[in-house]
């Protein structure tokens, strides 16, 4: 992404982050089946899960929870 950025116009760039802004809760949203925490995912239990890399199914590490 960082190279594409580069090569189109500043104008362009700022145009597209705009769009990505606008659309970030629709077309560019993120959903995910479970937030765990980075100790929670060093679970046997949990690499399980999210190891499958199922369609649908993403698992978002957040280290900020214990």
């Amino acid at each position: 992404m960082t190279n594409f950025l580069h090569r189109i116009t500043p104008e362009r760039a700022e145009e597209l982050k705009g769009r990505v802004a606008a659309e970030i809760g629709s077309t560019f949203a993120s959903r995910y089946t479970q937030v765990v925490s980075l100790r929670g995912a060093l679970e046997p239990e949990a690499i399980a899960q999210y190891g499958k890399r199922a369609t649908g199914q993403k698992y978002l590490i957040n280290p900020t929870l214990d």
